[in-house]
């Protein structure tokens, strides 16, 4: 076999090849193009260093070998480990307080480019505002507005993170501590306080219990006094009834209606055990004659 055959041979095998690595060239080239992002992440495209896109999940399109996915980052809500820092309040009393932030990216671009260790950067912002928050408190007032002081960190953390394409979800204030003698302090405090109350609640007792009584009396006084209005009222209705009746019939009428009192109360009399004995007003024969004589003449009214 010549030399020219040889070489001709070659050349006819040669074609298939490159036909082949121009058909697995666009294969790559398809393949690198295509970029199919995950729903729980979003990719940050480059082209010649510099920001191009951000991909969404689903299937995306890029310009292969001029563009490259420079990051992949996670859109899930993340959270950091709970943060510890020391806290001096208003009136100089030393707390530590535990916190735990809750945060996602949703701006990829913005936390990529801006901010290289983002859990380092939001604990340092945590512990600065608890810090600033707690120090223009005093100790009760931070135990007692705990949820107040949780929505005053949130409202903070948000406005500096915003830069950094972050979304604050949700910030806690776990827990604040004291050291051991200012609890002891503390309980101390709270004893003596609870000591003033039940003095207190047994003073105002006391004296719920004399108010009640002299109230008692008042009314029993006015109660008794209203009885001997009416009592005095009856009495004078019943003066002003027999003036009148003296009035209109004359002395007579009255004498009449003494005259049979007087008898009656001589017949009751007579009619009691000690009937024997019969004690007589020295004017009685003249009421009696009086009696008599009235009966004699009766008036009409």
């Amino acid at each position: 076999m010549t030399p020219d055959a040889i070489f001709d041979m070659i050349l006819q095998g040669g074609g298939g090849l490159i036909f082949l690595l121009i058909a697995i060239l666009i294969v790559v080239l398809v393949f690198r193009a295509v970029k199919i992002v995950p729903q729980s992440e979003q990719f940050v495209v480059e082209r010649f260093g510099r920001l191009r896109s951000v991909l969404s999940p689903g299937i995306n399109l890029i310009v292969p070998v001029i563009d490259s996915v420079a990051h992949r980052i996670s859109i899930l809500e993340r959270q950091l480990p709970t943060m510890q820092q020391d806290a001096i309040t208003h009136d100089n009393v030393l707390v530590k307080v535990d916190t735990s932030v809750f945060y996602r990216i949703v701006q990829p671009e913005k936390t990529v480019y801006r901010i290289r260790d983002v859990d380092g950067a939001i604990s340092t912002t945590v512990a600065g505002i608890v810090r600033s928050e707690i120090g223009k408190m005093e100790l009760d007032q931070v135990q007692s507005n705990r949820s107040a002081l949780t929505a005053s960190i949130k409202e903070q953390l948000v406005s500096v993170v915003d830069d950094w394409g972050i979304e604050v979800t949700r910030a806690e204030l776990l827990d604040v501590n004291l050291d051991d003698a200012t609890r002891a302090a503390m309980l101390q405090q709270l004893n003596a306080e609870r000591a003033r109350r039940a003095q207190v609640t047994e003073a105002e007792g006391e004296k719920r219990a004399v108010e009640l009584a002299a109230d008692a009396k008042l009314y029993a006084s006015e109660q008794e006094a209203k009885a001997r209005r009416i009592t005095a009222d009856a009495e004078a209705y019943a003066t002003g009834v027999v003036a009148e009746v003296i009035k209109a019939n004359g002395l007579e009428a009255a004498q009449y209606q003494v005259a049979l009192k007087q008898v009656e109360a001589l017949s009751r009399l007579g009619e009691s055990e000690g009937r024997q004995t019969l004690i007589l007003p020295s004017n009685l024969l003249d009421a009696f004659g009086d009696a008599f004589k009235m009966l004699k003449t009766p008036k009409k009214d």
